[in-house]
This record gives structure tokens, sequence and C-alpha cells, in this order.
């Protein structure tokens, strides 16, 4: 009896203690490949706290079963790094889901990420042919395309530019600009007289400024990233260079925004109503000027939208029992068509890419102006 006693309260104690594991939520985690470090570790605060305040707000809301984090690997903007952080987030740590930025880096890891069946979220990177990476990579932002077709017409039409110089970055994302520069002016009465390409850590421009002042532009178009962006505008300004300086939605960073040089020029980026009273926009700009004691930028709202999307992703396919993979990730985006993000209710193009209104911004000094709303 003494022995059948002992049996069953062992059974018992065992099921007490496996009964609670069996039932327990797991962890969920998914990867971003962000530069912490070098010249474009600026980034690494504007792109993690938007996606940091999506992992609080998913949290909160208990939106996910399973305490929900992301992990951070260290891309430097560099292809070479972003691989190896994308080979230990989809070998090691095993993430179905990995945010990405910058071109090159993109292009990199994207076949890892299409061969381990590992979604890839661009929030950051704007080179055209990120749309066609594989049904694994999806885009949260307008890519250059969108952004060089959305300024060209103002600038012609409207400020009458006819002579373009481009100084673009030496990289997929310099090249791809160029070549959507080429086109867009290719049916106007403007010409684009002069391009000259940088390389990615070059800090020194006195050379390229003299070449830009000969070829007598009506305007510069710097197409850049991270702490050669502030090098160029100030070093461009100190060599005589007044004509209107151009640039795409990178170039809005705060070493911009509170640079001297910087104040007049004009950049694309998309349109977000930051008063609207939609209630996730709402959410999201009132819970980060509480923290942080200022607006948002897009690149911001872009990685608090690829977080939040993951969530609205997961949350479904948990609630039909099935596991949280890339693949199962893909159909459901699929079937789902519609978000509801920040800047408001988003569909996804047959290549994984949004579509937004553009907007083009103006430097003045206090964190920029809208100078002028577009339409899709």
């Amino acid at each position: 009896m003494k022995v059948f006693k002992k049996v069953v309260l062992s059974s018992l104690l065992g099921l007490a203690v496996s009964f609670p594991a069996a039932h327990a939520a797991e962890d969920i985690k998914i990867g971003a490949l962000f530069p912490m470090s070098g010249l474009n570790a600026s980034y690494y605060d504007i792109f993690g706290s938007g996606a940091n305040l999506a992992v609080e707000h998913i949290n909160n809301d208990k939106l996910l079963d399973g305490k929900f984090s992301v992990q951070y690997e260290d891309s430097q903007a560099l292809p070479q790094q972003g691989v190896i952080g994308m080979n230990k987030l989809v070998n090691v740590v095993k993430v179905p889901y990995v945010m990405s930025a910058f071109t090159g880096v993109s292009k990199a890891i994207s076949t890892v990420g299409g061969r381990s069946k590992t979604v890839m979220v661009n929030g950051g990177g704007v080179g055209p042919d990120l749309a066609e990476l594989g049904s694994y990579f999806w885009n949260v932002i307008p890519l250059a395309n969108y952004e060089v077709s959305a300024v060209i017409p103002y600038l012609v039409n409207e400020k009458d530019a006819k002579r373009f110089v481009l100084v673009y970055v030496d990289d997929p994302l310099g090249a791809a600009i160029l070549s959507e520069m080429k086109k867009e002016l290719k049916d106007t009465d403007a010409e684009l007289v002069e391009s000259f390409s940088i390389p990615a850590s070059a800090q020194q421009f006195s050379g390229i400024a003299a070449r830009v002042r000969a070829a007598n532009p009506d305007a510069v178009y710097i197409a850049s990233y991270g702490a050669q962006q502030a090098q160029l505008v100030k070093q461009l300004r100190d060599n005589g260079i007044n004509q209107q300086l151009v640039s795409y939605s990178a170039i809005s960073m705060p070493e911009i925004h509170s640079l001297p040089e910087a104040k007049g020029l004009l950049y694309t980026s998309q349109s977000v109503d930051w008063d609207s009273e939609d209630p996730v926009t709402k959410r999201f700009v009132d819970d980060y000027k509480q923290k942080f004691n200022k607006l948002p930028s897009t690149y911001t709202a872009n990685y608090y939208n690829a977080v939040r999307l993951f969530g609205l992703l997961a949350h479904e396919l948990q609630k039909k029992g099935e596991p949280i993979t890339g693949e199962n990730l893909l159909k459901q985006r699929n079937e789902s068509k519609n978000f509801d993000l920040v800047g408001g209710n988003v569909t996804f193009t047959e290549q994984g890419t949004v579509i937004s209104p553009m907007q083009i911004n103006e430097v003045d000094g206090n964190g920029g102006r809208v100078v002028k709303a577009l339409s899709n």
C-alpha cells in the first residue's frame, strides 16, 4: 500500500510539474540587422526606437502568447557584416523574421533568407531592385524609383531646374539613384549634366565640390547615407555651392536637421500625417513623443510597422494553432492582404512592396517642414 501511495504521489507531482510546462507559451523572437557601430551607427537609434516601441505595445496588449523580443545584430551597414549577422540569426537563433536596412546589406542577405525561408523586411533601403529579391523579401518603405519620380517633376516644373548634378555613393543604392534620375529626366527639357561617384567611406569632398561648381548646376542631388551626408552638405556649401541641394529620405537625420549649411535642402519621404486620429498612428506618435520629446521620423515609423506587421501575422497564426515560421508568415500575409499600420491601412504589391503617398520636405532647422504633398 505504501508503495502504491508513493507511486500515485510521484505521478501526481509529475503532473503538477509537467502540466504548466506543457501549456506555457514559448518566448517569441525576431531578428534585426542594424548598424550599431561605424559611420552609420546613428541609424540604430532611429530604427531601433521604432522597433522597440512596437515590441512594447505588442507585449502590453498581449497580442501574442509568449514574451516577444527582438535580437539585434550589428551590420555596420556593410554587406559582409550583414551576412555574418544573418547567418547567426537564421542558423543559431533560428528566428523566422529579420528586419534589414540599407540596399547593399539587404541584397547580400537575401540569398540566405530565401534559402532558409526566413522573411526579411526592409524599412530603410530604397534601391528599386529590392522589389526583386524573392517572395520572402518585403519592403515597408517606398523604393527609390518612387522618391526620384516624386521630386524631379517638382524641381523641373516648379523650381525651373534644368541642369542637374548627382553626387552618389558607389554602391547599389547610388547606382539605382543614378539609373532612376536618367530615366526620369529623359522626357523633360532638363538634363543630368554630371554625376560623381564617391566611396562609401569618403569624408573629404573639396575636389568633388570643385567639379560640381564647374558644372554650374541648378540642383545638386545627393545620394548617400549616414555621417557622410552631413560632411558632404557642409563641404559643398563651404566650397561655394549655393544651388538647391536635394536628397531622398535617408538624409532626414538629426545631424542634418541641426546643420546650418543644410537649411533649405529638399528631400522626399513617404507621407505620414503625424496629427492623424487613426488609432494606430495616434498611439505611435503620442507614445513616441512622450518617450523622446520629439516627433518620430518616417524611418522610425517604418520599423515600428515592420514589428507590428509581424505581430499581426503571428497573432493570426497562433489563433489557428499554426507554427510561426517564415513560410507560414508569407502565407498569412497573402491571405490577410490589408494591415492597419502607422500611416493608415497598407496593402502589399505582388512583389512584397508597399506603395505610399509621397511628400517633399525642406530642412528648416526645426525638424523639417512639408513643402508639397503628393498623391500615389
